[in-house]
């Protein structure tokens, strides 16, 4: 989605002038429930060496060419002496090597190079490329040869070591193993278990097992390691019930969250009214934005453009622009998201001109259309069967480079098509087709049942 030069906003008035609009799409809300969590740190990217002048990565899994290879540098006085360096080779080989030959080289560079001192992140590369194979054995054997050998060397498991293990289980699909190996090291070596790792096994969990297992999981946890669920933890809970929208099963695990001490924050808000938004319960959204600001949490701009939009959905347009308000009083400034939320709901209703009038709005207050923006327009005037303006409106989206959304796309045509302008229904498709809006399937896919729909509307009298 190309950016809208500037030049063309300005355009937005003078269509509204000509009575015609210019805008938006069906926005999606769900793109600002995205929360950037915290994540435990473990392994950083590796560079090849601080020194520009030097680089030599393992391309081969073949032992006796590694060891060349190491050898090589002994003799070599541009070989970096930094820890560094070291680490990137022993990366490079154990992402492609076994994990036995693996051990091999490792020790063989402790021998061979003298300024080699492995630390914990060494083995920490080790236990993360533990299972590359694509047999069908559990890695659990593999990671735990990895921690004796951590152990043997003075490096005893500890949080961070703990987290790549489970990460790399989990990666291979042996999240059961990754819960047992969890409980049987923390019995065996007294390792805590961290929230970053308990939460990411969770998240884990409720992406590929049924809830009825996430929350066994949960309980076995809860005893064998002593870790209960905190506020991430419930967030998680109630983000993946919503998603499934099961918004019952969400309100009593917001009620569980208060049971047990927490205070639920604006996401956990926020991640509860996406749900109640998704199913259209616009009374439900009300309800709980209220009860949000009773007690005291602040709703943020997603609270707001989630509570616009459902409303918008529903059908609620005035009771949205009222929240508009609320929104400024509050110094929260409406974004794009905001504005085509309710520009939706307008052309929902039939209001095209109402929404061009609020794209005039959304521009003087410095707020820039996006193409989601002006797709909604576009598919709300030809709707509206205004095609000398959205047609108008198509030519700023040209000559502005922005791709058409499939919606507003079909309404495009059997508007053009009904009232017999096929010359430039072509023309629409012709840029669908440049621009790579739509694969080439479903543009002459949708051309083709718009001139079949045609043909048949002519023959009963109901297209020019």
């Amino acid at each position: 989605m190309g950016k809208i030069p500037a030049c063309l906003r300005s355009t937005a008035t003078q269509i509204l002038k000509n009575t015609a609009q210019s805008q938006p799409s069906k926005p999606s809300p769900s793109s600002h429930f995205s929360r950037s969590n915290k994540k435990l740190k473990s392994i950083k990217p590796l560079k090849p060496s601080l020194n520009p002048n030097f680089s030599s990565p393992i391309t081969s899994p073949n032992l006796s060419e590694a060891k060349t290879l190491i050898n090589s540098l002994i003799s070599n006085p541009k070989t970096p002496i930094d820890l560094q360096f070291h680490n990137s080779l022993l990366h490079s080989y154990s992402s492609i090597a076994p994990l036995h030959d693996c051990f091999d080289l490792f020790n063989h560079m402790v021998k061979t190079l003298p300024c080699f001192s492995p630390d914990r992140s060494s083995f920490h590369i080790l236990l993360s490329h533990s299972f590359n194979s694509k047999t069908s054995h559990s890695p659990v054997p593999h990671v735990c040869r990895v921690l004796d050998f951590m152990a043997s060397h003075g490096f005893p498991p500890d949080p961070v070591t703990v987290d790549i293990a489970v990460r790399v289980l989990c990666r291979s699909g042996y999240d059961e193993d990754a819960v047992k190996f969890v409980t049987e090291l923390h019995c065996k070596n007294s390792v805590t278990l961290d929230y970053y790792t308990y939460n990411f096994l969770v998240k884990h969990l409720c992406k590929n097992r049924s809830m009825s297992m996430v929350y066994t999981v949960i309980d076995e946890l809860r005893g064998s390691v002593g870790m209960k669920p905190d506020l991430v933890t419930y967030t998680i809970l109630i983000d993946n019930v919503c998603n499934s929208k099961n918004v019952r099963e969400a309100t009593r695990l917001l009620s569980e969250l208060n049971e047990n001490g927490f205070k639920p924050d604006c996401y956990v808000y926020n991640t509860v009214m996406k749900g109640y938004c998704n199913l259209s319960l616009s009374n439900e959204l009300v309800k709980l934005y209220k009860k949000m600001t009773e007690e005291g949490v602040e709703p943020d701009i997603v609270t707001y453009n989630t509570l616009i939009f459902g409303l918008s959905k529903t059908g609620r347009v005035k009771e949205a622009r009222k929240y508009l308000e609320v929104m400024t009083k509050t110094d929260h400034s409406p974004d794009t998201v905001t504005y085509t939320s309710l520009m939706n709901g307008l052309c929902r209703e039939g209001d095209a001109m109402g929404a061009m009038r609020l794209l005039v709005e959304m521009e003087a207050n410095g707020c820039k259309p996006n193409a989601c923006t002006y797709n909604t327009l576009l598919n709300g005037l030809c709707k509206s069967r205004l095609l000398d303006k959205g047609m108008e409106l198509f030519g700023v989206m040209k000559e502005g480079g922005v791709q058409l959304e499939s919606a507003s796309y079909a309404t495009c045509l059997r508007g053009l098509c009904r009232e017999g302008r096929v010359g430039e229904a072509y023309e629409v498709f012709d840029y669908a087709v440049e621009t790579k809006s739509l694969t080439d399937v479903a543009a002459y896919t949708t051309l083709e049942s718009t001139l079949k729909w045609l043909k048949k509307a002519r023959g009963q009298g109901l297209a020019v």
